[in-house]
């Protein structure tokens, strides 16, 4: 099993923990990863692009000058894509990007990206993280000790003190430890997990 230390907000060192083996110690899956992320992605597209085609365009009922004999070239319509105001060729309309991805393979991709931020030293265990009152200052000076200004915080359970004190951060996040998704975990560089929400990842990420 992975063993790391487990740090205070002040950023010493008070013991160390056994990360759970078949959560953060299997082969990083670059491919399922790849995949998730990507329909995470898709998923998050609005799809309300639209422009009109030739049909849809108002005017351009005459024909604007005679077939032959003007020395231009012949001209059906001034709404064809070609002149100002015309009809957009193959125009985006509103679609849906939403991609689906099975459950079995989401879990996957999870496991893989914890295991790659503890295979690439990038875990941080605190003891406990407790914010009596919202404060952003305490939170902005925990990560700085913990040398991990843009990082993932993961919770057993819901802290609204801490997602207040975090929420104005540009580089930090909080989230609990039962809706951690693959996006975020890789887009910080720090992930930062308080050692009661361990148990809590193992048991709904393991299978």
């Amino acid at each position: 099993m992975p063993k790391v230390s487990v740090f205070n907000t002040a950023g010493s060192a008070v013991g160390e923990i056994e990360l759970p083996e078949a959560v953060f110690g299997i082969e990083p899956n670059t491919d399922v990863m790849h995949e998730v992320v990507c329909a995470m992605l898709a998923n998050r597209r609005q799809g309300t692009q639209s422009a009109l085609t030739r049909s849809e365009v108002s005017g351009g009922g005459i024909k604007p000058w005679k077939q032959k004999g003007t020395g231009r070239a012949r001209q059906g319509s001034t709404r064809s894509p070609q002149w100002t105001h015309g009809g957009i060729v193959f125009a985006p309309k509103p679609r849906s990007y939403e991609t689906s991805v099975n459950k079995k393979a989401r879990r996957l991709a999870i496991r893989s990206a914890l295991s790659a931020k503890a295979q690439a030293d990038e875990v941080i265990v605190l003891d406990a993280f407790a914010i009596e009152a919202p404060k952003t200052k305490s939170v902005v000076a925990a990560l700085k000790a913990l040398k991990a200004e843009k990082a993932l915080i993961v919770t057993p359970k819901k802290d609204d003190n801490l997602v207040l004190s975090a929420r104005n951060i540009k580089d930090a996040a909080v989230t609990t430890a039962d809706n951690l998704n693959v996006y975020d975990i890789l887009k910080y560089d720090k992930f930062v997990i308080l050692a009661d929400a361990i148990s809590k990842v193992e048991e709904v990420y393991a299978q």
